[in-house]
């Protein structure tokens, strides 16, 4: 689906002239969108999410022409980077212009932007002609929706409007790169890739350090679905979900192949060896496999590579939020 009716669209502008929340497509996932001029309706974003208000949101612009209302300083690397991926799925952190509210930033003084190339959100921004802060519409630290229906599973009422724009074409988040004092870093893995970005940037340094910005997706445990998730060395994916299913336990597994034989209680998703398909279609698969009352899902480790290198993001921090989320149920510290 690449556009939505007229009166849906004028529904979901006067929503969030209002100060509501509403959801809406992008290439990489389902955003929940508020006036990122409006610091209430921001607010009501991490109330719905339960997301913790230090943690910053990305403001969606139209178009590149709107970057000096958001940012002070764009930096010709960031430019660049922005004239060759916009809209697209990209992020970029920059000094955050004057006026740009806290709730936005995280009280930082850094705003994440970015412009988006779903023709859904690309009609919106053009109507509503001002930023939309969101984050992806689901409860934070849990799986991200790539369609309408996970939305509305999910938050329900909560949200004004739900403007369904169909499957996400790409299905994960989008690639964060931050400028601050000189340096360009590479803060979050997405499909735009390291050696995309080293074509036109240099010097890019790969990952956080301890005065990097804080930014969408970027706690050690996210990503997670309810059930423990468990990442498996490639080679042994059979095995263990064999010998979990001993005795009648339900597993659920995630792979990249067929299993080697029939096993009995084992849930087998194989979401096939090519990066690109994988990744579209992760979050919608694990939202399966979550549903299909197994005790554990086992996910087979995916292949080195920078392009799986989102996708082993993902699902590092997956297993390690379904692991604080059990050691939370059974009373332990995670």
């Amino acid at each position: 689906m690449g556009r939505v009716a007229p009166a849906d669209l004028e529904g979901a502008v006067r929503a969030l002239r209002a100060g509501e929340l509403v959801a809406f497509p992008t290439e990489t996932v389902y955003g929940l969108g508020a006036d990122a001029r409006n610091p209430a309706a921001v607010r009501r974003i991490f109330e719905v999410k339960g997301r913790p208000a230090r943690h910053p949101v990305i403001v969606h612009l139209g178009d590149i022409a709107q970057l000096p209302e958001w940012a002070r300083q764009v930096p010709p690397e960031a430019r660049r980077l922005a004239e060759q991926f916009w809209p697209g799925p990209l992020t970029l952190v920059l000094p955050r212009a004057a006026g740009v509210d806290d709730s936005v930033t995280g009280a930082q003084d850094t705003v994440a932007l970015r412009v988006p190339a779903h023709p859904v959100a690309q009609q919106l921004l053009a109507a509503f002609r001002g930023g939309i802060a969101a984050p992806s519409a689901n409860r934070y630290g849990r799986l991200s929706p790539t369609r309408a229906e996970h939305v509305r599973e999910e938050l329900g009422d909560a949200v004004r409007v739900v403007l369904d724009g169909g499957d996400c074409p790409i299905g994960l988040e989008s690639t964060i790169v931050a400028f601050q004092d000189g340096s360009t870093r590479l803060l979050r893995p997405g499909r735009i890739t390291a050696g995309q970005i080293r074509a036109l940037v240099a010097d890019l340094v790969i990952g956080a350090d301890p005065a990097s910005p804080r930014v969408p997706g970027s706690t050690a445990a996210h990503y997670a679905p309810s059930t423990p998730l468990t990442i498996v060395p490639a080679g042994q994916i059979d095995a263990r979900s064999a010998a979990l299913a001993e005795g009648g336990r339900r597993v659920a597994v995630l792979a990249w192949r067929a299993p080697l034989a029939a096993q009995p209680g084992v849930t087998w998703i194989n979401a096939g060896e090519r990066a690109q398909q994988y990744g579209h279609d992760l979050y919608a698969h694990l939202r399966t496999l979550d549903k299909s009352r197994c005790e554990r899902i086992l996910v087979q480790d995916v292949p080195d590579g920078e392009a799986w290198a989102a996708i082993r993001d993902r699902l590092r921090r997956a297993a390690a939020g379904a692991a604080s989320a059990e050691a939370n149920a059974q009373g332990e510290a995670p």
